[in-house]
């Protein structure tokens, strides 16, 4: 070989083998415990279909925000369509329970309610024509799936609809109607109704039980009972369970996941029911998860497995594992909860540092709940005392929320500043107004908050790294810090600095990229070479949502 020829390679093994390998961008994964989460109420999202307006003859004056307003599963799936979600960096979706519910309504001074917000059911196997059909649900979770959103249900095993003059109280041997519930132990939390006339499920009873009157005669109507009967017996019959109220429900449930491949359950009231239920539901719902995949293998999405998310009302983060009733401590987790929802966030973001928060949670959730996670949240529902209730700091309940180790829950209207205090409400109504579609279209400044949200709800969704990954500071001031996930051979790496100063930011990156790296700015759109471990970005923000190219 010629001296020249030797020359040649050496020269060309020098330029080729000190330059790094080009990095292929991996596509991020969906990852639960750090999942970009919209909760809705399905009646007030938006509705797109008017014929479904009225059932049942609920036409009778509510108070203000107590009816039926129009919103159904059609309404969600158009948004689904028009990208609404996809924007917002939405990947799982939670609609407020569709069963159908009680026909009547109650009036407890408050005006006469209705169930609109599905936590009233009558019949665990239908779904209430206020919100829609079968067909609409199954439309909903293929159109989810098609833009890789996940739909949560909502489930109800604590309690059965209010009595009223059209619905009739289920049998004594399925419920208890007193006494209520005092929260001064973990019995009087448990074994008691939450309200006076919310009929309790006897879930801790093993005795078996014949079908409540009104549903033989209702599915004998509408012509399913052979079927409905037929069903029961083959569940009993494969599970072995006796036929006691709960294990009914937990049937009913699970056949949504079968049917729809629904991808989890926010469950309700977990605290008011026996732990041990909640891991035969666990495995239940884990059966049907596992059947409804191997029926359908085209439309299975990844091997995650079916997510439980539960609400132990004033759960907090700092509990770890253990919520303590006072005489008893109860773990949620093992065996059965994926997650908990958060009640500490509204509290810490309003009290501690940007760091206090951030440091704080990813230890908590890399530590004591390491392999599990917390759904936070700013507002929601049923919590009369939000975050930001007056709507005047959109901007950082977005920044708090959505840059928070753990999964997030956007409330519908977050994102708009959709008011909480409507005038002439009782009660949990104010925070249940129809969304606020009008200001979006048409308010530049409600544009502007939603703008914000999209830019960190999609760097949430581009980044399991934020919500999944390990938190660490760089720098206090500027306030710099990165999160770094790796899970089976996938890394991502973001850095993300706050309050920044307007206009040229210096930001030293040298702990995270390397001299070279091309990295983008999302918030800004700008893209920047790494020299000397410094980034510059020029934006009029004071924000930076750094990626590697």
């Amino acid at each position: 070989m010629s001296v020249f020829r030797i020359t040649v390679l050496i020269l060309i093994c020098t330029l080729s083998c000190t330059e790094k390998p080009a990095i292929v961008k991996q596509e991020a994964p969906f990852v639960w415990e750090g999942a970009n989460l919209y909760f809705l109420l399905t009646d007030r999202f938006y509705n797109a279909d008017n014929t479904n307006d009225v059932n049942f003859g609920r036409t009778s004056e509510t108070g203000k925000l107590r009816g039926f307003e129009g919103g159904d599963i059609k309404g969600i799936t158009q948004k689904i369509k028009e990208g609404y979600f996809t924007e917002l960096g939405v990947n799982a979706i939670w609609l407020t329970p569709i069963v159908e519910q009680i026909h009547g309504g109650t009036d407890e001074g408050t005006g006469l309610t209705y169930a609109f917000h599905g936590y009233w059911a009558s019949d665990w196997t239908a779904i209430d024509p206020n919100f829609g059909t079968r067909a609409d649900l199954q439309e909903l979770v293929d159109v989810a799936h098609e833009n890789q959103i996940r739909i949560l249900l909502d489930a109800v095993v604590n309690h059965t609809g209010p009595v009223t003059e059209k619905d009739p109280v289920w049998p004594e041997d399925w419920v208890r109607t007193a006494p209520v519930c005092d929260y001064s132990s973990f019995q009087k939390t448990v074994t008691c109704t939450l309200v006076e006339n919310l009929p309790d499920v006897r879930t801790e009873s093993d005795a078996p039980v014949e079908l409540p009157s009104q549903l033989i005669e209702k599915w004998e109507n509408e012509g399913r009972l052979e079927q409905e009967l037929k069903a029961l017996d083959a569940f009993f019959e494969r599970t072995g369970y006796p036929r006691a109220p709960r294990f009914y429900i937990i049937k009913w449930l699970t056949d949504y996941i079968r049917e729809f491949g629904i991808d989890g359950y926010r469950v309700d009231t977990v605290k008011h029911t026996e732990p041990y239920v909640w891991q035969e539901f666990k495995e239940e719902c884990d059966v049907a998860f596992a059947e409804y995949k191997k029926n359908n293998p085209e439309k299975v999405l990844d091997d995650n497995g079916f997510y439980l998310v539960g609400e132990v009302y004033n759960y907090g983060i700092s509990a770890g594992k253990a919520f303590d009733f006072g005489d008893r401590k109860v773990n949620y987790f093992d065996d059965a909860f994926n997650g908990l929802i958060n009640f500490d966030l509204k509290w810490n973001a309003a009290q501690w540092t940007y760091e206090g928060l951030f440091k704080t949670y990813s230890d908590v959730l890399n530590g004591d709940l390491n392999g599990y996670g917390v759904l936070n949240y700013l507002s929601s529902h049923d919590d009369g005392q939000p975050f930001d209730p007056d709507r005047s700091k959109p901007f950082e309940s977005a920044t708090k929320l959505l840059l928070s180790p753990g999964a997030s829950q956007i409330y519908y209207g977050d994102e708009s500043a959709r008011s909480l205090i409507i005038e002439g409400t009782e009660g949990d109504a104010t925070l249940r107004s129809f969304m606020n579609w009008e200001a979006i279209n048409n308010n530049r400044e409600s544009q502007a908050i939603l703008e914000h949200w999209q830019k960190l709800g999609k760097f949430r969704r581009d980044h399991p790294a934020i919500g999944a990954g390990i938190h660490q500071m760089i720098t206090q001031e500027p306030y710099l810090f990165y999160r770094s996930y790796q899970n089976n051979g996938y890394e991502d790496l973001v850095v993300i600095g706050l309050d920044l100063p307007i206009g040229v930011k210096h930001l030293d990156v040298s702990k995270v990229f390397d001299d070279g790296d091309q990295v983008f700015d999302a918030y800004s759109g700008s893209s920047i070479v790494v020299k000397a471990g410094i980034a510059v970005v020029d934006s009029p923000f004071n924000i930076v949502l750094l990626e590697r190219l």
